[in-house]
């Protein structure tokens, strides 16, 4: 295998693309609307909602200054990289693979009750520790300056139910470009929750409080979907070119493979070794797997919309500079608070901003620039968002329920939105049923 050359100054939206510095590159090697100079001109109108332009508050000098600051932050780190932090990524794998191992075994025994809580407790950690802070990280390329085949980003293949290149295309290359970007980041809700205002509202919204809990509870195999843009690509299958089904079809038996794996090793293989703990052994599995898609679910809405976050219209982006990209990172993302050992595991995603500017740095020296990026957001009068998971968790399922519903418009209640659309769409009886059992106050 060959490893590509090592990457000190890369794309900030494509970390598998080599470019040179933020000074030297005219345009972005990948997106070539990512613009290094130019900015100077550039306007910041309000939303078509009328909600105000996140960027409005600061100069054009002031954004390109912030892509400097923070374009010499990263030189600086990842010049640094060095033996200590490929010990701490091999430590890592180590006491992961430790920790599967001897799960597993111990759930061999377990018709025995404490063996099966410290098998099914153990797996789960395991699970959650090669998801978040191995397989997340190894496969945005923050580990293949080391050259080991092993750690690489293009060799890596997850526990996960979605392939690894299907997930680096629409995780690094679509999320992390533009992130939210209503129309443009799919991650904006998943195609299953509207989760802003700005984004249009649906029939289908009004269930999204039980689809956010199921897809937390399956979150693998509801990633897996939106990887290969199933809903999407089935919609729209008449109008697909013969290029385009043939190559949604490849991707769909690549997924199906996949998960296939999955599904043997976890709950066919691994019971089976367990004998007589055949069925002990088979709800462990099930409870380590959906105990560690509901964490990695949490991790990731926390990181993207609690309140205080901020989206982006398209148009806004047409031209964007990399002080502006930066600067969209830095307001669409947010923190999670706590211990290191939640760091660890969140993948460190609980420094989501810090992530969002720098994808393919190391995640053990997010906290380490943590305090910088909060400096220079202050310094700006930016809002830093952060706080503990349980508080980030509360505001993300409070507006899930709330946005469930339209927004309210003039001389119109949502109540009455709601009944319009249901009696467009099955005629009147069905927009009295729900008349009825919505809240008054709505």
């Amino acid at each position: 295998m060959t490893i590509a050359p090592e990457r000190i100054h890369i794309s900030p939206t494509a970390p598998h693309v080599t470019e040179p510095t933020h000074l030297e590159a005219p345009h972005h090697a990948l997106n070539t609307r990512l613009s290094v100079g130019g900015g100077l001109d550039r306007e910041h109108p309000p939303k078509k909602s009328g909600r105000p332009n996140p960027m409005a508050g600061l100069t054009n000098e002031e954004i390109e200054q912030i892509g400097l600051d923070l374009d010499a932050m990263r030189a600086e780190i990842m010049h640094s990289r060095g033996a200590r932090d490929a010990a701490y990524i091999r430590r890592v794998i180590k006491i992961q693979r430790g920790l599967e191992m001897g799960s597993r075994i111990v759930l061999l025994f377990s018709r025995n009750k404490a063996a099966w809580v410290a098998g099914t407790v153990g797996l789960s950690l395991a699970k959650i520790l090669e998801n978040m802070e191995i397989g997340h990280n190894v496969l945005h390329g923050q580990w293949d300056w080391m050259r080991d085949p092993k750690i690489h980003s293009t060799t890596w293949e997850w526990d996960m139910a979605s392939p690894a290149k299907q997930w680096q295309h629409s995780h690094n290359e679509l999320h992390h470009t533009y992130t939210n970007v209503l129309g443009r980041d799919n991650d904006l809700g998943y195609g299953l929750l509207r989760v802003d205002e700005d984004q249009p509202w649906e029939l289908f919204h009004l269930g999204q409080p039980l689809w956010h809990v199921i897809n937390a509870m399956f979150f693998e195999y509801g990633i897996a979907a939106y990887d290969l843009e199933l809903r999407g690509n089935l919609q729209n299958w008449n109008e697909l070119s013969e290029r385009d089904k043939a190559a949604f079809k490849a991707q769909a038996w690549a997924m199906f493979h996949k998960i296939r794996r999955q599904v043997t090793k976890d709950y066919v293989v691994h019971p089976l070794l367990s004998g007589p703990s055949f069925l002990p052994t088979l709800l462990a599995n099930f409870t380590a797997n959906a105990a560690r898609n509901i964490w990695s679910n949490t991790v990731i809405i926390c990181g993207h919309f609690p309140d205080g976050i901020e989206t982006f219209e398209t148009d806004s982006i047409d031209g964007e500079t990399r002080g502006e990209w930066y600067l969209r990172q830095m307001l669409g993302s947010g923190n999670i608070s706590g211990s290191a050992f939640t760091h660890i595991m969140t993948g460190n995603l609980s420094h989501q901003i810090e992530h969002h500017l720098f994808p393919d740095m190391p995640s053990n020296r997010y906290a380490e620039i943590a305090p910088r990026v909060r400096a220079i957001m202050e310094r700006h009068n930016l809002k830093y968002v952060t706080g503990p998971v349980l508080k980030q968790a509360y505001q993300v399922y409070k507006k899930v329920g709330v946005l469930s519903l339209p927004n309210k418009e003039p001389g119109r209640t949502r109540r009455s939105v709601v009944a319009a659309e249901l009696k467009r769409v099955f005629g009147g009886k069905g927009a009295a049923r729900t008349k009825r059992h919505l809240p008054s106050t709505v």
